[in-house]
């Protein structure tokens, strides 16, 4: 199958090899990564640049020093999918990460009580979120490793506080993203653009909606608010639909989780193996072991549609 490259694509890749630094050749990979279309044309190449990033970062990291080049923003993925919480002071991000995950981000009534990034699991039938409580969104100084965080994560969750003026937050919160070059599937992009856009999953959280008015409040603002995002209402106070909302996660993360049994045995269904929608059965045998794929000949399946043990 032809990998059909967009132009974007191969202006990155002109950026990528005319780049001096590690930390250039990095953001051009990254770029040739988001722009490449998914499907199994472009698997090999997908593969090889996630080679030459991961091979420049370690390059890089050398070079500083092992202690060198970490930040409070260097946050290693975890769980099915990594959520980055961002959205204006006083919105309810940290309380929302503290009431859903192990963290502990301080929670005050007063703003900007987070100075550095907080994450925590969160805990979704029998699989994990990772989700990081964030600085509410600055109005000078950005700090790179917030924008490279963002960059590379999996879902953005803006929050707005539905008792405050949530369509003046909405806006400051996107205003904010698309400054970063990031911008939510099916939106549109700034035309003076240089380099190529990150596009990332965005769900609208909006918060504090705590009663009977605040859900009248809520569907009016969804009236009014001119960017069609994905949006859930919730409430920390009566922990009104927090876990709808880990549920919505995961329709965006667009994974699957597939249990595995071993032979006589009955099926493990408490710790399954979470996989990109439309895996193989061969990118399942890699999640298992290395060495598994080599030695692979068939497996047998259950499910719906199928017959139970159906050899593949």
């Amino acid at each position: 199958m032809p990998a059909n490259l967009p132009p974007p694509y191969f202006e990155a890749e002109k950026r990528y090899r005319e780049a001096k630094t590690a930390e250039d050749k990095i953001e051009a990979l990254e770029e040739m990564l988001t722009i490449m279309p998914k499907h199994k044309g472009t698997d090999k190449l997908r593969a090889d640049l996630r080679k030459r990033i991961a091979k420049h970062k370690s390059d890089a990291q050398q070079k500083k020093g092992s202690a060198k080049g970490v930040t409070a923003y260097s946050i290693e993925r975890e769980g099915a999918a990594q959520v980055i919480l961002v959205g204006v002071a006083n919105v309810g991000k940290s309380s929302i990460v503290a009431a859903l995950t192990n963290a502990k981000p301080e929670v005050a009534d007063f703003p900007h009580t987070t100075w550095k990034p907080t994450p925590g699991m969160a805990n979704f039938e029998n699989i994990q979120f990772q989700l990081i409580d964030t600085p509410p969104v600055p109005t000078e100084f950005i700090d790179p490793g917030l924008a490279d965080l963002l960059r590379r994560t999996d879902i953005i969750v803006v929050v707005v506080d539905i008792r405050g003026d949530p369509l003046q937050q909405t806006a400051d919160a996107m205003a904010f993203l698309n400054g970063l070059r990031i911008y939510p599937p099916a939106t549109p992009i700034a035309a003076d653009l240089k380099k190529a856009p990150f596009i990332k999953k965005v769900l609208l959280l909006v918060n504090k909606v705590d009663n009977e008015l605040d859900e009248e409040d809520y569907r009016v603002f969804l009236e009014l608010c001119e960017l069609r995002l994905p949006s859930i209402p919730v409430s920390i106070l009566a922990g009104y639909n927090l876990s709808e909302f880990l549920g919505k996660i995961y329709e965006m993360a667009a994974v699957i989780r597939v249990y595995t049994k071993s032979p006589g045995k009955e099926p493990d269904l408490k710790s399954p193996f979470v996989l990109p929608e439309e895996s193989t059965i061969e990118e399942l045998a890699s999640e298992i072991h290395k060495d598994f794929v080599a030695r692979l000949k068939f497996a047998k399946v259950w499910g719906n549609s199928i017959f139970g043990g159906q050899m593949v």
